[in-house]
C-alpha cells in the first residue's frame, strides 16, 4: 500500500523548509499520526489530502505547535522544534501565519483590527501603524479601505475569507498555513479565493501547507501533493503527477469513487 518518500533522519539536506520524520500522535486509544515523513521545499505549496478524520489538522496543528507529538521530530530551517519553550517557541510561531476553516474572526472586532489582531497583540505595533498595515494588506487580498471600519457579520463569507488571508499574511509570514480555505464557497468564489492565495503567497514570498477535500483547489494551488491515509503519507508527488500516481488509494480519493481500498466507516442509526 504505501509509496513512503525516503525515510533520511536528516533534516534539511535537500533544501526542504520543512521536514517531518516519524512523527506520531494518539489521542486515547485512537491512532491519528503513525510514523509521518515529509519534506516541504522552500517557497513551494504543498497540499495535503486524505479523508476526514485522517490527521491532516493535527499534522498541522503538530506543525505549528499548537499540539506536541507523542514522538518523531519536526526541523524548520534545520531546527529541531518539537521540544521548544518560552521566548524560543514564540519566535518559531512569529514565523508563521494561518487561515482558519471558516476564518476565525472575532466578531466583536473591526475588520482591520482582526487583520492587525497579531501585531499588535503579540508584537506591540502601535495601533496607529497596525492600522496602516492592515488597510495595506486588505488591498493586497483586493478589499478597500472602507471594508477596514465594518465587523465580520457585515461581511460576506468569500470576504471574510480575504480577511482571513490578510490576516494571515500581516506579519510577513515565513510560512502559512491554510486550513480548508475554500469550505462553504461556491465554485466561483472558490476560484477567486485559490488565486489569491497563490497570489499573496508569492507576494510574500512564504512556504505554504494547505489541507483540503476540494481537488479543484488542489490542481490550481499545489506544486506537490502527499495524501495521508491511516496515520502515514502513502504517495508524495508533483501535482502533476497526482493523475497518473500509480497510487489505488489516491486515485479512488481524486475521483470521489465510492469503490476502491478506501473503505468509508457507515454508522446506523
Amino acid at each position: 500500500m504505501e509509496q513512503v518518500q525516503d525515510r533520511r533522519e536528516t533534516s534539511a539536506a535537500d533544501g526542504a523548509h520543512i521536514s517531518v520524520r516519524g512523527l506520531k500522535k494518539r489521542f486515547g486509544p485512537k491512532v491519528v499520526l503513525d510514523g509521518v515523513n515529509l519534506d516541504v521545499k522552500r517557497r513551494s505549496s504543498m497540499v495535503i489530502i486524505g479523508g476526514s478524520g485522517t490527521g491532516k489538522s493535527v499534522l498541522i496543528k503538530c506543525i505549528i505547535g499548537l499540539l506536541r507529538p507523542d514522538a518523531g521530530q519536526i526541523f524548520i530551517d534545520g531546527e529541531e522544534t518539537t521540544q521548544l519553550k518560552g521566548r524560543a517557541r514564540e519566535h518559531l510561531m512569529g514565523k508563521f501565519g494561518m487561515l482558519f476553516q471558516g476564518a476565525a474572526l472575532f466578531d466583536s472586532l473591526p475588520v482591520w483590527e482582526n487583520v492587525a489582531f497579531g501585531l499588535i497583540q503579540g508584537r506591540g505595533v502601535p495601533r496607529r501603524k497596525a492600522r496602516e498595515i492592515a488597510i495595506e494588506k486588505l488591498a493586497q487580498v483586493g478589499l478597500p479601505a472602507e471594508v477596514a471600519g465594518l465587523y465580520p457579520a457585515e461581511l460576506s463569507g468569500g470576504m471574510q475569507k480575504r480577511v482571513g488571508l490578510a490576516r494571515a499574511i500581516a506579519a510577513q509570514p515565513e510560512i502559512i498555513l491554510f486550513d480548508e480555505p475554500t469550505t462553504g464557497l461556491d465554485p466561483i468564489m472558490a476560484a477567486v479565493i485559490d488565486e489569491l492565495i497563490v497570489k499573496t503567497v508569492r507576494e510574500v514570498g512564504a512556504t505554504a501547507i494547505t489541507i483540503t477535500h476540494d481537488m479543484n483547489s488542489v490542481r490550481r494551488i499545489a506544486d506537490e501533493v502527499a495524501m495521508i491515509h491511516q496515520g502515514k503519507i502513502i504517495w508524495h508527488g508533483a501535482v502533476s503527477q497526482l493523475e497518473n500516481s500509480g497510487n489505488p488509494y489516491v486515485d479512488q480519493f481524486i475521483h470521489g469513487r465510492a469503490e476502491g481500498p478506501i473503505r468509508m466507516q457507515v454508522t446506523k442509526g
